[in-house]
């Protein structure tokens, strides 16, 4: 989500809302413009759609399974280079993070190179299956292959449902709080103030 649906900004980029979005496929040099089909920040996640047929789907692996020390590689487009890849090995398991805006992620850890331009992208076992959704990364002096990524068992849900309804349903309460006037105590046999 925050690569198609936000502001931010780094030494090698600047990022705004995506007003458009193109997809360039490996040994292929047509830019195919997409559509955003559901974004959801909670879980920073998106589904976007290219119009392109033959491709071959990407196996997901069972993240459940994920055991630390596990070989696995990055894929993505860090500071724009295009179709990179990093290996490194899995640091830890169900790792709580918490982003500069709040939100916190249950994820995997790894020390595979995360860089901006990395996040979408996925992270995958030895079997060459998708077992993340590189998401973020640490960085600051003294921190070197601290990037994290979002587990794919708990990404299914979600993207189903962003395919589905174009957002995720979640439940809520309806419940709103009032000031009671006398005139509504009174009514209601209440006492006045704020509930």
């Amino acid at each position: 989500n925050h690569v198609v649906n936000s502001s931010s900004s780094s030494s090698y980029y600047e990022l705004g809302e995506a007003s458009k979005i193109t997809v360039k496929l490996y040994n292929d040099d047509t830019e195919y413009e997409a559509e955003i089909i559901g974004t959801d920040s909670q879980t920073d996640l998106a589904v976007i759609k290219i119009d392109k047929t033959g491709l071959t789907a990407a196996e997901l692996g069972d993240s459940d399974g994920v055991q630390v020390g596990e070989f696995v590689m990055a894929v993505g487009n860090p500071l724009g280079l295009s179709s990179s890849v990093t290996s490194g090995i899995v640091s830890a398991v169900n790792r709580e993070v918490t982003d500069s805006d709040g939100n916190t992620y249950n994820t995997i850890q790894t020390d595979a190179s995360i860089n901006a331009g990395n996040s979408g992208g996925a992270l995958v076992n030895s079997q060459g299956q998708v077992i993340g959704i590189n998401t973020l990364k640490v960085s600051g002096d003294g921190v070197e292959g601290v990037g994290f990524a979002i587990p794919i068992n708990s990404t299914t849900g979600i993207t189903d449902q962003l395919i589905e309804y174009n957002k995720v349903r979640r439940p809520y309460l309806g419940i709103g709080g009032i000031e009671v006037d006398e005139e509504t105590a009174r009514a209601n046999n209440l006492t006045v103030g704020i509930y």
